[in-house]
């Protein structure tokens, strides 16, 4: 069975080794969510991993409502992107940008007072981060069959726009109670036409953004994320072996290059999951290379390869603190601890300060 430090393919992507850096909002980019100069050294810190998924990378302004997270809807974010993918390719490595759309999670503040789109008008719990503090989650408006067309055309740019910059592919966000997930699931999806009801309706606008993005760049570029264990973000599903199963099913057939799950084991960071692992049917489903990430250590990523659970594993929060996370793990060295205060501040600190291996040893 496959190492983490064996190389594979995924698509078109020849990944030196199966330790993917997964996305991680970090919020550098400027107010007008444009890509910093400072970008640049954080992701070719990080050159080392088979593939560096971006962070969560808006599609469109009415999809994006995250303080300073960056866009690849214009011309000003695809020329920002460029040096940050040519210094990661000049470092060895391969990059994936994250397509996002969060749905009913944008505040009204941040797309002129407009309400934020979703499956169905329904409201997020909690509060919104916005950049006069947290706010309360406004109610969705329900998106009209009519409209789709446009949010179609909005991931087709984007995915055009990822590879104009040089990404070497584009994964859409189908997860963690963002838009498409908020379609999937049945207690956001309250839906009686051909995007509701069914889980064949349900997976409709999960597999019609997904086949947009595959026609536009190439279905071996094109890779997708799904959560399918839990509620996140006051989105779930009564029955989510099928529902995954279903879509996992559905995007196998379009032919996509990878698949990643964010899905937390019985001690996950952020609480419980509240249903037995589902990555096992997704496994069954879906013929591609399957990606798993959350709570994942080591020899826990080594273990899920060995079973022949997964055929890479991707790490967030280690790769925040370890910049030289693959060189650690292939020689067993000890792991820093990232510093959550700084996970979304605006400079520095907690983003491109924390030594490598090599420099911690000479200090």
């Amino acid at each position: 069975m496959p190492s983490l430090n064996d190389p594979i393919r995924i698509g078109a992507i020849d990944a030196k080794n199966r330790i993917f850096m997964a996305p991680l909002t970090r919020g550098r980019a400027t107010r007008e969510h444009v890509p910093t100069p400072i970008m640049v050294e954080y992701y070719t810190q990080r050159a080392g991993a088979g593939v560096i998924l971006t962070e969560a990378t808006g599609i469109s302004q009415e999809g994006l409502g995250w303080p300073y997270a960056p866009g690849i809807w214009s011309d000003e974010q695809v020329e920002a992107w460029k040096p940050v993918v040519k210094a990661v390719h000049e470092s060895g490595g391969r990059i994936v940008c994250q397509l996002w759309h969060m749905g009913r999670v944008v505040h009204p503040s941040f797309n002129d007072g407009k309400a934020p789109i979703s499956s169905s008008a329904t409201t997020a719990p909690d509060e919104a981060h916005t950049y006069e503090g947290k706010q309360p989650y406004a109610e969705a408006r329900a998106l009209p069959v009519d409209e789709i067309p446009r949010l179609l055309a909005d991931y087709d740019r984007a995915a055009r726009n990822a590879i104009a910059a040089g990404f070497d592919g584009v994964q859409i966000h189908a997860a963690n109670g963002y838009l498409i997930d908020q379609f999937l699931r049945d207690n956001t999806n309250h839906r009686d036409d051909r995007y509701g009801g069914s889980i064949e309706n349900r997976i409709r606008l999960l597999t019609e953004v997904t086949q947009t993005v595959a026609d536009a760049i190439g279905k071996d570029r094109t890779g997708v994320r799904l959560s399918p264990n839990g509620q996140i973000q006051g989105v779930d599903d009564s029955n989510p072996d099928a529902l995954f199963g279903a879509a996992a099913a559905a995007l196998s057939k379009i032919g996509i290059a990878f698949l990643e799950l964010r899905e937390p084991g019985p001690n996950g960071t952020f609480g419980k999951p509240n249903h037995p692992p589902v990555a096992p049917v997704i496994r069954q489903a879906f013929d591609g290379p399957l990606i798993l990430n959350s709570d994942y250590d080591p020899a826990a990523a080594e273990a899920a390869l060995a079973d022949g659970k997964a055929d890479a594993i991707a790490f967030g929060r280690p790769f925040i603190a370890n910049p030289d996370l693959v060189e650690r793990i292939a020689t067993h060295a000890p792991l820093q601890k990232d510093v959550q205060a700084t996970w979304y501040s605006q400079g520095p600190e907690g983003y491109i300060d924390y030594p490598t291996l090599t420099e911690s040893q000479a200090a």
